[in-house]
């Protein structure tokens, strides 16, 4: 028997790219004999025809399923939700605004009929902004630098992973974690196919700064002890210079009594350096207490409103 393939498709507000797009991963199937699929639309509480127009395409192909979500859970968990719902031997997962070209679904299905349970794509060029690029590259080489497993720079989720990763992702039972890291994290052999992101056509892009910052942050908090290991580390280094700063004083001060003024210029600076260090690293560690208590909580990744098409297979 054939095995399955089911395209999980995160979708926020996406109306007009939702046609374009089934009509692209259906184009894309059809150059693989025999080959059965399903498409699962994640819908995150769109405000506009998003449900709607995939509503409309399920009516006539029965393998498109739909689960829509009560309200706005975010990204993370909406998408996480969808990866752990889809049915079928392999999953692909790939964003709803065609930055992410279904046109690479053939390859990514060979090499996994090849043997690779991981085929992800990997972006080593984008059209998008230069600035928000160059910040991109940033990040990802901080994060490399930090982390202690080896990540993968470039990549966004998009790929196609074995039922045996679904299973192991599900086996975490982590319900906000960074997937990209996860997915290096497990260290299953992986084929990486590079493609060149383009820029999104139709719509405006759910990321804004906060959900670019937290996914950030989750990143290096999952995946790194260094900022902790930095702020013990910088409290003996700022402890011992304060301490020869303060001895450097006391001599200056008995050697030349009055020609050395002790004023308090000196002393509201290291106050506010020393502070401002104390704030980051006070941020930094609530950081990783926000982690835990997410872990901790253990709230549903989501609360879905309705679903559609599972019955079907």
């Amino acid at each position: 028997m054939m095995k399955t393939i089911c395209v999980v498709l995160p979708c926020y507000n996406e109306s007009g790219n939702i046609l374009p797009l089934y009509q692209r991963i259906t184009a894309a199937f059809a150059t693989i004999p025999d080959q059965p699929y399903s498409l699962l639309f994640c819908d995150n509480a769109s405000t506009d025809s998003t449900v709607a127009e995939i509503k409309t395409i399920a009516a006539t192909d029965a393998r498109v399923q739909l689960i829509v979500n009560v309200r706005n859970f975010g990204i993370l968990r909406s998408g996480l939700h969808g990866f752990l719902s889809a049915q079928g031997d392999a999953l692909i997962t790939m964003v709803s605004d065609l930055q992410d070209p279904p046109e690479m679904i053939p390859e990514f299905v060979s090499r996994w009929h090849q043997g690779f349970k991981i085929v992800i794509g990997i972006k080593p060029e984008s059209r998008e902004h230069r600035l928000m690029s160059l910040v991109r590259r940033a990040y990802y080489k901080l994060i490399g630098r930090l982390s202690e497993v080896p990540l993968i720079e470039n990549f966004t989720g998009f790929g196609l992973y074995d039922r045996e990763v679904v299973e192991q992702v599900r086996a975490t039972g982590d319900r906000h974690l960074y997937f990209r890291g996860l997915i290096a994290d497990l260290g299953y052999p992986r084929a990486e196919i590079p493609f060149v992101q383009p820029r999104r056509e139709r719509g405006v892009s759910s990321n804004n700064f906060y959900s670019l910052y937290d996914l950030a942050m989750l990143g290096i908090t999952s995946h790194s002890k260094v900022p902790l290991r930095l702020a013990t580390m910088a409290g003996f280094c700022l402890s011992g210079l304060s301490l020869l700063v303060a001895l450097f004083y006391l001599v200056a001060k008995l050697l030349f009594w009055n020609r050395f003024p002790a004023n308090t210029a000196p002393i509201l600076i290291a106050l506010f350096f020393f502070a401002s260090v104390q704030l980051f690293f006070i941020g930094i560690l609530g950081e990783y207490i926000g982690v835990i208590l997410t872990h901790v909580t253990r709230r549903p990744l989501v609360i879905e409103k309705e679903r559609m098409g599972f019955e079907k297979t």
